[in-house]
């Protein structure tokens, strides 16, 4: 749906073998995906956790200090940019709004996958149904998320530029992948990409409507700004950027929605929206628009709602130094 700009920067650039695996693995004609339904995919994984109760996803951020770069990093987003709900019902240039995801269980067969940026990638099979929900739909030309969870092992697949093979049992080709286990909190190696930008896995920080619809959304969410530099901080892993402008944030920056913001006169939804990211903030996680927060698509979602939250401006938000949080730097778990 949106155009990433200088959307990563691999380990290594393989152009040889990028342009064989193209050719090697044409993008078949999987049946028709099914929309985003009211209750689907299953809200519970399954009984599987969206990552450890200790994890930085559910940190706690309204008592941390504000980063000295606030400031700097806020203007640099666009201070008087909106916040946008890059999510919702319906369709929108033929594709659901939002990063849609799936889960599968024992039976379902795991495909050859072939990436790109091989060496930032973990290795197939990948348990990916061959109508496997694709970011913006079948024939979209944006980033082409996939997000699977297997609810028998608790590991979440995510790939991106995904194109399914010619059968089901064909190899998919995606641009970069990464396995996470949802019960641990374990991190990337230091320097490499995952199926997002700075490294980290999507489907925690996405906005889903269950959660908001049961009233607490207990993770920080993904978000995009237009420019980051060459760097990452805890928890980010990879950094997508040329320019060492310090006055652009970082992979993985943190910010969280001022005290001072009123939010009582969005409606329930957005407000439960507002209040997350008060209290557990949002992580900068791709190159795209300035605050797009990140979201599964779902008919239940009420579109007039969620643009509510244009009602927030950069200058509501300030960056803050999650450092203190951080128990190993090789680890998502927080104090």
């Amino acid at each position: 749906m949106l155009s990433r700009t200088v959307r990563r920067t691999p380990t290594v650039v393989m152009a040889l073998a990028v342009t064989t695996a193209l050719v090697a693995c044409v993008p078949g004609t999987p049946p028709a995906q099914p929309g985003p339904g009211p209750g689907s995919p299953d809200p519970t994984l399954g009984g599987c956790p969206m990552m450890p109760a200790d994890s930085y996803w559910h940190a706690d951020v309204r008592g941390l200090q504000v980063d000295p770069s606030s400031a700097a990093w806020v203007s640099n987003i666009g201070g008087s940019s909106h916040v946008h709900a890059d999510f919702g019902s319906g369709l929108w240039d033929g594709g659901p709004i939002g990063i849609p995801y799936t889960t599968v269980g024992a039976g379902q067969p795991k495909v050859p996958i072939t990436f790109g940026y091989d060496a930032d990638s973990d290795p197939g099979p990948y348990p990916f149904p061959w109508n496997a929900p694709i970011e913006g739909g079948a024939t979209s030309g944006g980033d082409r998320h996939v997000l699977v969870v297997d609810n028998s092992t608790c590991l979440l697949y995510e790939t991106w530029d995904s194109h399914p093979g010619s059968s089901p049992a064909a190899a998919w080709y995606a641009g970069s992948g990464a396995v996470f286990d949802l019960r641990s909190n374990a991190l990337r190696q230091a320097g490499l990409t995952s199926a997002d930008a700075a490294g980290l896995p999507m489907l925690p920080g996405l906005v889903r409507y269950d959660e908001v619809a049961a009233g607490t959304v207990d993770h920080a969410i993904r978000i995009t700004v237009p420019r980051t530099r060459n760097s990452f901080v805890w928890p980010a892993r990879h950094q997508a950027s040329s320019s060492g402008d310090a006055s652009r944030p970082p992979m993985g920056a943190w910010l969280r929605l001022k005290a001072s913001v009123d939010t009582a006169g969005l409606s329930h939804d957005a407000r439960v929206i507002a209040e997350a990211m008060r209290t557990h903030g949002v992580i900068v996680a791709d190159n795209g628009s300035s605050w797009y927060i990140s979201g599964a698509p779902d008919e239940r979602w009420n579109n007039d709602v969620l643009h509510e939250l244009d009602r927030i401006v950069g200058s509501d938000f300030e960056a803050v130094n999650a450092a203190p949080l951080m128990v190993d730097p090789n680890s998502g778990q927080v104090r």
